[in-house]
């Protein structure tokens, strides 16, 4: 189930400057800060903090490691750009 989580796998590929290396320990990274909002959630911090806080932290750091790796990201030269057969 995708779950809203479409964002997350964009920030991937940005985040893993389009190397697959890079994308599976982002992969890594975002599923860690995902099970521990599951963690903060089940603590006694859960009962003080309204639980939409602990749903929105992936998200809140995905779009934190992209502001940080925005900055040295190098796109690829033919990103966005149509592909039609036979022209080069």
């Amino acid at each position: 189930m995708v779950n809203g989580r479409g964002w997350i796998c964009i920030a991937l590929g940005v985040f893993g400057a389009w190397k697959p290396g890079k994308a599976v320990m982002g992969a890594i990274l975002f599923a860690a800060f995902d099970a521990l909002q599951i963690r903060l959630q089940q603590t006694g911090i859960g009962a003080v903090v309204p639980y939409q806080v602990f749903l929105m932290m992936p998200y809140f750091l995905s779009i934190l490691a992209l502001v940080l790796m925005s900055r040295r990201a190098e796109i690829p030269a033919a990103l966005m750009v149509p592909f039609n057969k036979g022209e080069r």
